[in-house]
């Protein structure tokens, strides 16, 4: 097939042979499949912002960091350059992600790099050495549903462990080749400690794959993953080898309203007094 634009300077610098096909076309990105040498990869085409309908971005841009005060400011002001870095900082997320759950013990295709908004990365096929298909379109035993349902959702507190929450899972951002899930789809990825909005996204995150796995086994609709997740992890008892259960016994204790309202206007009284002794000693 003719060789899209963005991926010519890959191909001029000897990076891609060849451009073999196009495998889909989502709301972030286009992802074709191409050669370099022997091998067939694939290479993720980041659309610009202003094509992308990824929705709320600004919820999963809250919390990364930018090392550079000047790169800031732009971003902030939305200056062109502050745009353009801003495309940047959310590109690198997927392949800082991939290099970071992989060592945690999450599968995910193999990224080789990311070169003006073009990542090229592993081509995840099925035992024909076909594309793998994604989790939406594959059908499985109760038994299977089980299985795979807690390997996702160990992936996932993998994933807490080294701080990160993947923000968009689901059935559509899932492969699945013969050893089972893959995990894909990153550049949201948020900072768990840093994202005000971390927890609520795991929650969706683990609701999206446990609503998929229930069709196939009701009983996992049941379980309480999220949850017990994020209470081990706010305790700092979340690690790798933790065996999750899918159970969590929500608190029964009732905050004490009232004596929250009482340690409320105490402080405020006591900072109208301070005010009001200040003014006093300027008047003097």
């Amino acid at each position: 097939m003719k060789t899209p634009k963005r991926i010519q300077p890959l191909v001029d610098e000897g990076l891609v042979d060849e451009v073999i096909s196009q495998l889909m076309s989502g709301k972030e990105a286009t992802v074709y499949a191409v050669r370099c040498g022997d091998e067939v990869r694939c290479a993720k085409v980041y659309k610009e912002a202003i094509q992308r309908s990824f929705k709320k971005a600004a919820q999963y841009n809250e919390g990364r960091k930018v090392r550079s005060s000047r790169r800031a400011r732009a971003m902030e002001k939305g200056s062109k350059f502050g745009r353009k870095q801003q495309e940047e900082i959310w590109q690198n997320a997927e392949v800082d992600a991939l290099y970071k759950i992989a060592e945690a013990g999450v599968r995910v295709p193999e990224p080789f790099g990311c070169y003006d908004g073009v990542l090229l990365m592993e081509l995840i096929t099925d035992e024909d050495g076909d594309v793998a298909p994604r989790l939406n379109d594959v059908e499985m035993s109760e038994e299977q549903a089980i299985e795979d349902h807690l390997v996702v959702m160990t992936y996932v507190m993998r994933m807490l462990c080294v701080g990160l929450v993947h923000g968009d899972l689901s059935e559509f951002n899932v492969l699945v080749d013969e050893y089972g899930p893959v995990i894909i789809d990153l550049p949201q990825a948020v900072d768990a400690a840093a994202n005000n909005n971390a927890k609520a996204m795991l929650k969706r995150d683990v609701k999206n794959m446990t609503n998929y796995y229930s069709q196939f086994a009701p009983e996992l609709s049941k379980t309480h993953y999220a949850e017990e997740m994020w209470a081990q992890f706010e305790a700092g008892d979340l690690h790798a080898d933790y065996e999750l259960t899918g159970q969590f016994k929500q608190s029964t204790k009732q905050a004490n309203v009232d004596s929250v309202l009482d340690e409320i206007k105490a402080a405020f009284e006591e900072m109208q007094d301070r005010e009001e002794a200040i003014a006093a000693s300027l008047e003097d």
